[in-house]
């Protein structure tokens, strides 16, 4: 992050000198020196080289991680989507109706994720995501979500060894976008029953994340 914004301060700098002097109508050496200007342009490529070998880095671990998190979860009631920089891991039914509390059932998927997270990158940052059926009232599903993010965040963090700063919970309660089987509850909406695990390569350091309840 920090390499984008002195790229981009340096590249403001140097726009603002050239502009204003073509402006006026005078000569680039009144106002910059040809040394100073070549250090700041070789500065830029070097930015720019680094900042590719980043992102290549970047891009072969996040296709290891989701191979490995495809092999992983092939038993599992999971299915794993790349999303722009972004993996969904979305797994369903793991709450019974109108409860909050993780079944023993699904520990080790979780137990799974963990490992590959821990594997790959400590510096990923997991949103945990909670879901309802539509029966009941609007507000106490957004709750019940969030109690259900909440009991998997937890999980993550005291079986799972992943940093508590790290690991976000949010809800979606009933949002009728989201739902994997829209208007169903009860015993056939239990897929809408659920958590959704997202993984962000964010790169801040624990302090610098708003890690959630």
């Amino acid at each position: 992050m920090g390499n984008f914004i002195n790229r981009r301060v340096v590249m403001t700098t140097v726009s603002t000198i050239l502009g204003g002097c073509i402006l006026a109508g005078c000569a680039t050496s009144q106002y910059v020196k040809r040394d100073e200007f070549d250090a700041t342009v070789s500065d830029l490529r070097a930015t720019d080289s680094s900042l590719a070998d980043d992102l290549q880095g970047f891009r072969s671990q996040f296709t290891e991680m989701t191979q490995d998190l495809h092999g992983k979860f092939s038993g599992y009631d999971a299915t794993i989507a790349n999303l722009q920089g972004r993996l969904r891991v979305e797994m369903s039914a793991h709450f019974a109706y109108d409860d909050d509390a993780l079944r023993a059932e699904d520990k080790p998927a979780l137990d799974e994720f963990s490992d590959v997270v821990r594997q790959y990158d400590p510096n990923v940052v997991v949103t945990v995501e909670g879901f309802t059926d539509p029966a009941g009232d609007p507000d106490y599903n957004q709750q019940l979500g969030q109690r259900r993010a909440e009991a998997v965040r937890q999980y993550l963090i005291s079986s799972g060894g992943l940093h508590p700063e790290r690991v976000r919970a949010v809800s979606y309660g009933e949002d009728n976008r989201r739902m994997l089987q829209p208007g169903k509850w009860g015993d056939s909406g239990a897929a809408n029953r659920r958590v959704s695990l997202v993984v962000d390569y964010l790169g801040l350091a624990p302090g610098e994340i708003n890690a959630g309840g």
